[in-house]
C-alpha cells in the first residue's frame, strides 16, 4: 500500500496503541545508557556514543537478519535522519520535514504533520534543500527545527502542534538542517548559512513547555561599536582585526550538539569562517574565535565556561560541527571524563571536558595544513604555504573533511571509535578574489556557494573509508575502503557489531573488533542516513532511511556522485526495517538512471553567451543542479531536462516559479537575456558531455546527435 492510502485508510489519527507507553523522557532517559528498547535521542543518549547494550543480534547470527518491513515514501527525496524510538513507535523527519510516527514493529503509518515550508520560505527556498538530520523527544513531545528556521514542538500521540518559535530572522540566509538537542528541560538550535552571505551565527536555547526563548549565544563578536552581549564576545574580539563585522564572521553552528549532563553543560561544535578566507574577513591575521571550536556553555544560562579551537584562524572550511563524543577514558592509570571530536581537519581530539584541556590530536587521514598538534599549546604546526598566501594551493583535506557530519559511534566495551573517513584534496585559490564577495548579507538571498565548485567533480575525486580507530593509542586497528567519497554514519552494538550503509546502495553490518563484513543488503538506492537498532516485547530491530541526498550531493554533484545512477527521483526512498526473523519480501527496485544530454540538432553555441550563462548558472543553480551541470541526484540533471531547450518553457518555471510545489525556487529577477544565455551555458555541458571533451574544453558547435532525456530525469 502506497503512503497517501495508508494516510487515507487511518485518517491521520493514530491507531490504538500496540505497547503502552511507560517511558518518561528526561534527563534521567536521556543519561540512561544501560536501556536498548528506545532509541531516545540523535546518539541515542546524551554521551553522544551511537552505542547500544541490544545483544541479541550478534557476529554469529547477524547473517540471518532479513526485512521485517519497509515504508515507501515517494514524496521524499533527500533522507539523513536519525530515527528515534519511544515504546514502541518511531517518529523520523524526511524532505521538508514531514514528520512522521509510525508503528515500530509493523510501519503501520500513526500520523503525520507537514510544516508547510516551501510555503513559509518565500525566496528563502533559494538556499534550502529541504533536508533534515533528524528531531527530539521529551515528556511526550517531538520537536523538529524546520528549514525555515521554526522550532515547533507536536504531541507525539496525533503530531498536532503545541507550539512554534521562529529561530532565525526571515530576511536573513540562515536554514535549520540539523537535529533540536534536548535537554534539562531545554531545546537548543543553530543554524546554517555561512555560505550565503554576511552571517553571525548562533546558537539559540527554548524552553520546552512554552517554547519562550531562555537564551541565545553569538559564535563569534559583532561589530564593537554596538556594545558586546557578553565579557566572551568582549574577549574573542581580541582575536580578529579589520572590519570583520562587515563579512559576518561566520561560525554558524548547525550540527554537533552534546548535554554533558555531569557538568550541567552544552557543548557544541562551531562553524566555519564568513568568508572562508582569513585575508578578507579578518585582515590582520588572528585566530577569529570561537570559530571551528568546541565550546562549553552553562546549559541553564548559556553562559561561556571554556573552549578550545581545532583550527585557530581558519580559512578552509575545517568546521567543528561533527559529533562530539562523551566517554570515560583512562589516561596515564586515571580516568577522564572525556570528549573525543573529529571535525574536518582530519585530525581525532580527545579533551577533557572539565576545563577544555587538550588529551591527545592524532590524524585519521592525510593531512598537509599542519604536521601536528603540539599538545603543551593546543595549537596546530602549519605548514608553510598552506593558507594559500601566494594565490592558490592544494590542501589535504578538502572542504569536505577528512570526516564531516556522518556519525561516528563508540564501543565503550572495546575502547574504538569508528569513523566514515575521507581521503580527498581541496584547491584553494584567492588569486582571482575567490571567496571574498560577501560585503553585506543578500537580500535577494542568491544561492550562490563561491565555494570552487563551478566545474565538474571527475569520478574518482576522492575516497573513503570505515576506520576502528583507538583514541587512547591514537592508532587505527582497522580500516575497510568503500565506494566514493560521501559515506552515512555508523552505529555500534554490544554485539560486537558496526552497521553502516553506503554510496552505492549497500547496507552492511561488520564485526567491531576485525572489521569482517558479515552481511550486507542492497537496498536500491544510495544511503546518506545512519543507522538505529531498538526492541519491542523483546525482539530486536535495526532500521535505517535511505535516501541520497545532502550537501555534498547538491553542491558537488558531478561526476564522482553521478556514477551511481541515483538520478533525482529516479528511484523511491524507504524506510527500511531489519530482524533475526523477517520475512518480508525485499521491495523490486527501480533501475539505476544515468542522464543523457539533449542535443538539438539546431542549436548553435555564441562563446560570449556561454561565459554570461556560468555565471548565471554558478550564482543562482548551482547549488542544487550540481557542479559542471552534472547532478549528483540532489535536484534534475538539466543536461538532460527538456525545459532548457526552450525559453518559454525556462521562463515559466525559473522566473515565474511553476515548479515552486516540487521545491525548484522562484528568479523573477533573471532577465531574458540572462535566460537565454544560461540556455547556452547548458548546452554547452551537454554538447561537452556528448563530445566526450574533459573539463574546461570548449564545445565549437551545438551540431551532435539528437539525444532523448532519461526517464525520470526531466524536470
Amino acid at each position: 500500500m502506497n503512503l497517501s492510502k495508508q494516510l487515507a485508510a487511518v485518517a491521520l489519527a493514530v491507531a490504538a496503541p500496540l505497547v503502552s507507553a511507560q517511558t518518561v523522557v528526561d534527563d534521567k532517559a536521556l543519561a540512561d545508557e544501560s536501556q536498548g528498547a528506545n532509541w531516545l535521542s540523535y546518539g541515542r543518549t546524551y554521551s553522544e556514543q551511537r552505542f547500544s547494550p541490544l545483544t541479541q543480534i550478534d557476529t554469529k547470527n547477524v547473517g540471518k537478519l532479513a526485512l521485517e518491513w519497509q515504508l515507501p515514501l515517494p514524496n521524499d527525496t533527500s533522507l539523513l535522519a536519525t530515527p528515534l524510538v519511544v515504546d514502541g513507535v518511531m517518529y523520523f523527519t524526511g524532505t521538508w520535514n514531514v514528520t512522521r510516527a509510525v508503528d515500530a514493529r509493523s510501519g503501520k503509518l500513526l500520523w503525520e504533520y507537514d510544516p508547510k515550508v516551501i510555503e513559509h520560505s518565500g525566496d528563502r527556498l533559494r538556499i534550502y534543500w529541504g533536508t533534515s538530520r533528524g528531531l527530539g523527544y521529551w515528556k511526550g513531545s517531538v520537536v523538529i527545527a524546520t528549514t525555515d528556521g521554526r522550532v515547533i514542538a507536536l504531541d507525539a500521540k496525533d503530531g498536532k502542534a503545541k507550539w512554534s518559535a521562529q529561530s532565525t530572522d526571515v530576511n536573513s540566509h540562515f536554514y535549520i538542517s540539523g537535529y533540536p538537542k534536548i535537554f534539562h528541560g531545554k531545546v537548543l538550535v543553530g543554524n546554517g548559512g555561512t555560505e550565503h552571505g554576511a552571517a553571525r551565527g548562533y546558537v539559540t536555547a527554548y524552553d520546552i513547555e512554552t517554547g519562550k526563548q531562555a537564551w541565545r549565544f553569538y559564535i563569534v563578536p559583532g561589530n564593537p561599536a554596538d556594545g558586546f552581549e557578553d565579557a566572551a564576545q568582549e574577549m574573542a574580539a581580541k582575536t580578529w582585526t579589520g572590519e570583520w563585522w562587515k563579512h559576518g564572521g561566520g561560525g554558524n553552528t548547525w550540527n554537533g550538539f552534546t548535554y554533558d549532563a555531569e557538568f550541567n553543560q552544552i557543548l557544541i561544535g562551531t562553524g566555519n569562517g564568513s568568508p572562508w578566507n582569513r585575508k578578507v574577513r579578518s585582515p590582520g591575521g588572528g585566530d577569529n574565535l570561537f570559530l571551528c571550536s568546541i565550546v562549553a556553555l552553562d546549559a541553564d544560562t548559556g553562559k561561556y565556561k571554556w573552549h578550545y579551537q581545532t583550527t585557530p584562524g581558519e580559512t578552509w572550511d575545517y568546521n567543528s560541527s561533527m559529533d562530539i563524543v562523551l566517554a570515560d577514558l583512562k589516561v596515564k592509570g586515571k580516568t577522564v571524563k572525556a570528549l573525543m571530536h573529529a571535525p574536518k581537519n582530519g585530525f581525532f581530539y580527545v579533551i577533557d571536558r572539565n576545563n577544555g584541556k587538550l588529551i591527545s590530536a592524532d590524524k585519521i587521514a592525510k593531512v598537509t595544513w599542519a604536521s601536528h598538534i603540539d599538545l603543551k599549546t593546543g595549537r596546530p604546526v602549519e605548514m608553510e604555504g598552506q593558507r594559500y598566501e601566494k594565490g592558490s594551493a592544494v590542501v589535504w583535506p578538502s572542504a569536505f573533511g577528512a570526516h564531516n557530519w556522518h556519525a561516528m559511534s563508540f564501543n565503550p566495551k572495546l575502547g574504538l571509535m569508528f569513523v566514515p573517513k575521507v581521503e580527498m584534496p581541496g584547491k584553494y585559490d584567492d588569486s582571482k578574489n575567490q571567496l571574498i564577495d560577501w560585503q553585506s548579507p543578500k537580500t535577494s538571498f542568491d544561492p550562490a556557494v563561491d565555494a570552487g565548485f563551478g566545474s565538474d567533480i571527475p569520478k574518482g575525486s576522492g575516497i573513503s573509508a570505515l576506520i576502528a580507530f583507538d583514541p587512547l593509542k591514537g592508532k587505527k586497528v582497522w580500516e575497510v575502503p568503500l565506494d566514493g567519497f560521501w559515506n552515512p554514519g555508523t552505529m555500534a552494538t554490544a554485539g560486537d557489531l558496526v552497521f553502516q550503509g553506503r554510496a552505492n546502495g549497500t547496507f552492511a553490518a561488520y564485526d567491531a573488533k576485525t572489521g569482517k563484513e558479515l552481511w550486507s543488503r542492497f537496498l536500491g538506492l544510495g544511503i546518506s542516513a545512519p543507522p538505529i537498532t531498538y526492541s519491542v516485547d523483546g525482539k530486536q530491530y535495526v532500521s535505517i532511511l535511505v535516501g541520497w541526498g545532502g550537501a555534498a550531493i547538491s553542491i558537488a554533484g558531478g561526476s564522482a556522485n553521478a556514477q551511481y545512477g541515483w538520478a533525482y527521483r529516479a528511484q523511491t526512498r524507504r524506510l527500511y526495517t531489519f530482524s533475526l526473523d523477517g520475512k518480508d519480501a525485499m521491495p523490486v527496485f527501480e533501475p539505476q538512471v544515468f542522464p543523457k544530454p539533449i542535443i538539438p540538432t539546431d542549436f548553435t553555441l555564441e562563446p560570449e553567451r556561454v561565459a554570461k550563462g556560468k555565471a548565471v548558472y554558478v550564482s543562482h543553480c548551482l547549488m542544487c543542479h550540481g557542479a559542471g551541470v552534472v547532478s549528483g541526484g540532489g535536484a534534475p540533471d538539466l543536461r538532460a531536462s527538456p525545459i532548457p531547450l526552450a525559453h518559454d518553457s525556462l521562463k515559466a518555471v525559473v522566473v515565474k516559479g511553476a515548479l515552486r510545489s516540487r521545491g525548484m525556487p522562484q528568479f523573477a529577477e533573471i532577465t531574458d537575456d540572462e535566460l537565454d544565455s544560461l540556455q547556452h551555458f547548458i548546452r554547452s555541458q551537454a554538447i561537452a558531455t556528448a563530445n566526450g571533451l574533459k573539463d574546461g574544453e570548449e564545445p565549437k558547435s551545438g551540431v551532435a546527435p539528437t539525444a532523448s532525456p532519461a526517464k525520470g530525469a526531466e524536470g
